[in-house]
């Protein structure tokens, strides 16, 4: 009877857990090599954005698709949802929509548009069009990617980025450098916000 017990303890346990371990940033960028190679994207870089990490940690990767590395990486800010802007009450479990006025981010792909001026950071962002459902409402929601002067450098776990209303935002150094690969870019670059 004991054995029964202990057996089903088990399975209970088991149940509560996913089985499958998380996917890896190497299994997500040669995805995106493929979706990239498909597309006609851009197949040196894409941007990987994971969203399982905590918002203090670095979560922000340019990824060289050819050397199969991460080339550049830092912090980045997530939507703040129901939460107050510019604090970091979701840094480990964040809130994702498609829907306007939700200040959430969205999951998905994205093709990097056309560069803008931003009233945050170094006054550049980038236009984000969003490939699938759950982020097909970007473009219209204003969802950008931009520098904001409250995202640090550096890593700062156990406190996380501040939050905003839903655009990935990175710091200003990193920034300067996404900016020059994005302008130089001949290609769509694919940018993947996943969880």
């Amino acid at each position: 009877m004991k054995f029964y017990l202990l057996l089903f303890s088990l399975c209970l346990i088991a149940c509560q857990y996913p089985s499958e371990p998380p996917i890896s940033l190497q299994d997500r960028a040669e995805e995106a090599r493929r979706y990239c190679q498909a597309n006609d994207f851009n197949e040196d870089f894409c941007i990987l954005i994971d969203m399982n990490l905590h918002s203090g940690l670095d979560r922000f990767f340019v990824y060289d698709l050819k050397a199969d590395s991460i080339f550049l990486q830092g912090l980045c800010a997530h939507g703040c949802g129901p939460h107050s802007w510019g604090a970091d009450e979701s840094k480990t479990k964040p809130l994702f929509s498609n829907v306007p006025e939700s200040h959430c981010s969205s999951l998905g792909k994205y093709k990097m548009g056309a560069r803008g001026v931003s009233s945050w950071g170094i006054k550049v962002n980038y236009k984000m069009h969003g490939l699938e459902e759950s982020n097909s409402n970007a473009f219209k929601r204003f969802i950008v990617l931009h520098s904001w002067e409250a995202v640090p450098d550096n890593e700062l776990f156990p406190a996380g980025t501040p939050e905003g209303w839903g655009c990935p935002a990175i710091s200003n150094q990193l920034m300067r450098e996404v900016d020059v690969l994005l302008q130089a870019s001949t290609k769509p670059v694919l940018m993947w916000i996943y969880q």
